[in-house]
């Protein structure tokens, strides 16, 4: 008997869960303890659950760099266009955040001899306040992005620059500027602020429609 009536409630809540719509589902998703069992043995739904990293928060590469920034943990968002999926924050994790402004001297164009000279004279410029960091890297720098901005290479991980590039700031303060060397070329790089903790990463629970 008992059997019976577990058997009859559980075939009760599969039938509630299929006749749902999707607010909801995504209500239930918002409150229930137990997202992924509710997804697995109710809804009976396919679903991942994916480690999201946040690259830089200046500008994101899709939706799932944005979410996991912008995101609220616990809330469910969705579904997307094209794309019949929710997504549920589960958890934030924090990481380490630097923000630069630089210039490269691209020595395919320069030589070496001269990109010194050349990155001698730029510092020397904007040290003694004859030119501007952000004049200088729309003149001079070889990264197209960056040099519209004045240089700024906008709030990024540490670890996602070229290794040289990585140390070399990771060892300076803010205000400091400096020359390293990466494959890249010559940088000219100036911190603009002091490290600092933000959400670096998020899981997340997806769940096809």
């Amino acid at each position: 008997m008992k059997k019976f009536l577990f058997s009859l409630l559980f075939t009760g809540i599969l039938f509630a869960a299929k006749s749902q719509t999707v607010a909801q589902i995504k209500k239930v998703l918002d409150t229930t303890t137990n997202p992924i069992g509710f997804v697995k043995f109710v809804l009976k739904k396919k679903y991942f659950i994916d480690t999201v990293a946040v690259v830089t928060t200046n500008a994101f590469m899709g939706k799932a760099d944005s979410l996991a920034y912008k995101g609220k943990v616990g809330k469910t968002y969705g579904p997307f266009k094209g794309e019949n999926i929710l997504v549920k924050i589960l958890y934030k994790a924090p990481n380490t955040f630097y923000h630069v402004t630089h210039i490269v001297l691209d020595t395919s164009t320069y030589s070496q001899r001269f990109a010194t000279s050349l990155a001698d004279t730029i510092m020397e410029k904007i040290k003694s306040g004859r030119a501007t960091f952000a004049s200088m890297a729309s003149t001079y720098s070889a990264d197209p992005v960056s040099k519209t901005k004045g240089g700024d290479l906008g709030w990024f991980v540490r670890g996602v620059m070229l290794p040289q590039l990585d140390e070399a700031i990771a060892a300076h303060k803010k205000g400091e500027l400096f020359t390293v060397w990466t494959p890249a070329g010559l940088h000219i790089v100036k911190i603009a602020d002091n490290p600092k903790k933000d959400v670096g990463y998020a899981l997340m629970l997806r769940v096809i429609l």
